[in-house]
Formats: C-alpha cells, sequence, structure tokens
C-alpha cells in the first residue's frame, strides 16, 4: 500500500507560481513511477505530468511544458510540481498518483494510487 498526501495549492493570480508536494507513505513507495493530474470543474480528470522512479525520465503534456516542472526526493519520498506562469485555464483541483511508469502515463489509464487532491485557483 502507498499512501498520497498533496499540498501546496491556493490562490494565486494570473502569471503566478505555485509549488505542489506529494508526500508519500509506505515501503516501496520510491519504487513507482509518480505523476500529477488535474480535473477542472465539469471535466475529466487528465495528465499533467509523471516522473520515473529513477527520478529523470519525465512525461509532460503538451498543455504544461515548459511551465511545468516535476521532480521528486527519493530520500523523502515526495514528488514535486513546480507550476509557473499560471492561467485561468490552469484552475483545478491537482491529484498525485503512484504506479508503473506505464500506469501513470498511458493515456485512459488510471493509476493504483491517488492522493485526496489539492485545489488550484488562478485568478484574472
Amino acid at each position: 500500500q502507498v499512501q498520497l498526501v498533496e499540498s501546496g495549492g491556493g490562490l494565486v493570480q494570473t502569471g503566478g507560481s505555485l509549488r505542489l508536494s506529494c508526500a508519500a507513505s509506505g515501503r516501496t513507495a520510491s519504487n513507482y513511477a509518480m505523476g500529477w493530474f488535474r480535473q477542472a470543474p465539469g471535466k475529466e480528470r487528465e495528465f499533467v505530468a509523471a516522473v520515473h522512479w529513477n527520478g529523470f525520465t519525465k512525461n509532460y503534456a503538451d498543455s504544461v511544458q515548459g511551465r511545468f516542472t516535476i521532480s521528486r526526493d527519493n530520500a523523502r519520498s515526495t514528488v514535486y510540481l513546480q507550476i509557473n506562469s499560471l492561467k485561468p485555464e490552469d484552475t483545478a483541483v491537482y491529484y498525485c498518483a503512484a504506479d508503473t511508469w506505464l500506469g501513470v502515463t498511458t493515456k485512459g489509464s488510471h493509476p493504483l494510487y491517488w492522493g485526496q487532491g489539492t485545489q488550484v485557483t488562478v485568478s484574472t
């Protein structure tokens, strides 16, 4: 079992930045690929970014490429999502997820473990 707890969300103005954190617990948490997903009101949950357990292999949605940076610190069992140049369309609940690399990056997949989500609201 892997437990995931997100933090760092909040209200920010357009153009601002946030850093989301996802603390993982469980004996094998560092062995999993980790991903960030988001769900805006009235929309389906969508993939944002993922990082392999090795910390080097990463994948991003086209809509966030160049603005979002995912990273992980296996010593702290924590994954981060640095969000820059925020736009109103980035407003959503952001979820952390853990699974195999294919489990977090394959379109339409449903990763094995999920956090409870953290709200990001971008004001105009």
